[in-house]
């Protein structure tokens, strides 16, 4: 029986650096899945977009619901933004309850002040203390370790934004001592991205942030490996080209009553492709071998 938490478990134990596309929604899961992906994503910044509420206002039931409809509907597993756990370490202990029964597979866990700030997008970042940090992570830990050992954290650190570099590593070393799988922290030049995976002695995402506004350095997968990364999220891929391409579609139809920018033929593929992806075909069949017997039975009199 397929478990996300023992898959995306294995890819980590096995050094499998760990591609994580987001998603804003089921269908993008699928066509992730589709095209060969082995693992995915479901952001803060993505589901507070797609649903017009915005990260700083997700509560936990919101950003689980989006992160399950993916999760269910999948065979690989979905690492999902926890925010800060939703409050403090009981609080966070039930995240984590709440993700492993939804069927999500891992989560990451920030040192931001909850309730999260609207300011936090303009990269003004309120930290917990470290003890207070310290304590949340190593409670999410003890939960993972009652509830399902498989399931992956990620402690995640803002603090190079305020404190700087040297207390972002500081605080994954204390992570990696309460007991988390992975790291992630925000470093802000080719110096910092390079010594992070060495200097913070856990296996380090980097969030691909896409559209920065602080200049934060972008780099493809392969960069990363060779600089140590175990993983990268792709943090607003999903919803940044849906809006993009969306809009300008919308526009022309606007402009001129009429969209251009697929011909008949792509439209046909794409009709049918989504049409695969969420299953129709499977369900067209079942329904001629049931409900629908006796109308085939007579178109083929």
């Amino acid at each position: 029986m397929y478990r996300a938490t023992t898959a995306l478990r294995k890819l980590v134990k096995a050094g499998k650096f760990l591609e994580l596309p987001t998603a804003h929604d089921a269908l993008t899961g699928r066509l992730i899945e589709s095209v060969g992906f082995k693992s995915l994503y479901v952001g803060g910044f993505v589901t507070g977009g797609s649903t017009a509420i915005s990260e700083p206002q997700l509560t936990m039931s919101e950003q689980i619901r989006v992160a399950s409809d993916i999760a269910n509907g999948l065979k690989i597993p979905v690492v999902m933004d926890a925010g800060a756990g939703w409050g403090e370490p009981l609080h966070t202990m039930r995240t984590i309850r709440e993700c492993i029964r939804a069927g999500i597979a891992g989560i990451h866990i920030e040192d931001q002040l909850f309730p999260k700030r609207a300011h936090y997008h303009t990269y003004v970042a309120h930290n917990i203390p470290l003890n207070e940090y310290r304590d949340k992570i190593k409670l999410a830990c003890a939960q993972r370790d009652e509830t399902d050992p498989d399931f992956v954290i990620i402690a995640r650190s803002d603090a190079c934004r305020e404190q700087g570099y040297a207390e972002a590593v500081k605080r994954m070393l204390v992570a990696r001592d309460a007991g988390a799988d992975m790291g992630l922290i925000f470093p802000r030049n080719d110096k910092e991205t390079i010594n992070a995976p060495k200097q913070c002695k856990l296996p380090m995402v980097y969030v691909q942030s896409r559209g920065n506004r602080d200049k934060r350095p972008l780099y493809s997968n392969a960069q990363l490996q060779d600089m140590g990364y175990a993983g990268c999220i792709d943090a607003i891929l999903s919803v940044g080209v849906q809006f993009h391409f969306m809009r300008q579609a919308l526009l022309e139809l606007k402009k001129t009553g009429d969209y251009t920018g697929m011909t008949s033929t792509e439209w046909v593929t794409a009709r049918h492709d989504v049409e695969t992806l969420i299953g129709l075909e499977d369900y067209y069949r079942i329904e001629r071998e049931t409900v629908e017997k006796a109308y085939y039975g007579k178109k083929k009199k």
